[in-house]
C-alpha cells in the first residue's frame, strides 16, 4: 500500500507541475501578444526619403518572362 501511495504521490506532483507551466507560458504568450499589438510596422519613415523611380519596372516589363527571371536571379527581387 505504501508503494502505491508513493506513486500517487508523485503522480500528483507531475500533474501539478505541468499545470502550473502551461498556465505560466499561456500568460507568458498573452503577455507577448498584447506588447506586439501596439506595435506599428507599418508607420511613416522618418527623416530623408527617396522615392525609386519606375524605371527597373518598365524594364521588366519589356523583357518578358526571361528577362525577369535573370533579374530575379541577380537583385532577388
Amino acid at each position: 500500500m505504501g508503494r502505491f501511495l508513493k506513486t500517487a504521490a508523485d503522480t500528483i506532483k507531475v500533474f501539478i507541475l505541468f499545470t502550473g507551466f502551461t498556465a505560466l507560458f499561456y500568460y507568458a504568450m498573452i503577455w507577448v501578444n498584447s506588447e506586439y499589438e501596439n506595435y506599428h510596422r507599418y508607420d511613416k519613415p522618418e527623416g530623408s526619403t527617396r522615392r525609386q523611380s519606375g524605371q527597373n519596372v518598365n524594364m521588366r516589363e519589356k523583357d518578358g518572362w526571361f528577362g525577369r527571371l535573370i533579374f530575379f536571379t541577380k537583385t532577388g527581387e
